[in-house]
């Protein structure tokens, strides 16, 4: 499927510019407008990955938008300026979450978009992004993440209307089987419907291609993992498909 991409600019009442990358089906029109999907990148800001990630959700038939959290469409392969860049908007997660909320808001404005079916995917800490964009019952009908963060902003409540689908790696030395353990019984108190896949042999950051590198680069421990990247890939399709009409 063809498709059209374009910068999403989004300007917060003190005047910063979050400049989200966005991609549409060709055929997307306000009389025929797609379901959409927020994309919130890992730590590194809207690098490669995530702006293909957004291209193949649009070749699959959705409007996606990756997120520009930080501002400015700052990016970097650093993980020491990443995780300081994360670090200053977790500082103010009221902050962050406005920023997703008048990303959201500006993304489901477009006319062929569709505002009423709408999800999210995120990204190890775009994964506590998505996480608590739900649990501030922002309107997504559901949430994936993968080796996500599953640390909440505030545990999840009667608001969290999304379904919720979970990849993570069985080898993830950044996010542990019991963070894991602590979000099912998070959600289980909320009477949230959702889905945990574990990969093994999987490590931090397996759906990006470029981790190896990154890992070598900052002496972090990420890998990319083929086979559990295409499967979790598949089943995040299949789980929009179930969930966006």
């Amino acid at each position: 499927m063809s498709i059209k991409t374009f910068e999403l600019i989004s300007t917060t009442e003190n005047g910063v510019e979050l400049i989200s990358y966005a991609a549409l089906p060709e055929d997307a029109s306000d009389e025929k407008p797609a379901a959409g999907i927020l994309v919130a990148p890992e730590w590194w800001g809207v690098v490669d990955h995530p702006k293909s990630v957004v291209e193949r959700l649009a070749e699959a038939g959705y409007a996606a938008v990756a997120m520009d959290v930080y501002g400015e469409g700052k990016l970097t392969t650093d993980a020491a300026m990443a995780n300081m860049w994360m670090e200053q908007v977790l500082a103010d997660q009221d902050m962050l979450m406005s920023r997703c909320r008048l990303i959201l808001n500006d993304f489901s404005d477009q006319l062929s978009v569709d505002g009423d079916n709408l999800g999210a995917i995120g990204y190890c800490f775009g994964g506590k992004v998505v996480l608590d964009m739900a649990r501030e019952g922002m309107p997504l009908k559901a949430v994936a993440t993968f080796h996500g963060n599953p640390g909440a902003k505030q545990p999840a409540d009667k608001n969290f209307a999304a379904k919720v689908l979970v990849a993570h790696g069985r080898d993830d030395s950044m996010v542990s089987m019991d963070a894991i353990e602590g979000l099912k019984s998070e959600l289980d108190a909320a009477d949230v419907d959702y889905t945990i896949d574990v990969y093994d042999n999987a490590k931090h950051g397996f759906t990006n291609p470029q981790a190896d590198e990154r890992a070598a680069k900052n002496e972090v421990d990420l890998g990319y993992n083929e086979a559990a990247a295409k499967q979790s890939w598949e089943n995040m399709l299949e789980f929009m498909k179930a969930n966006l009409a």
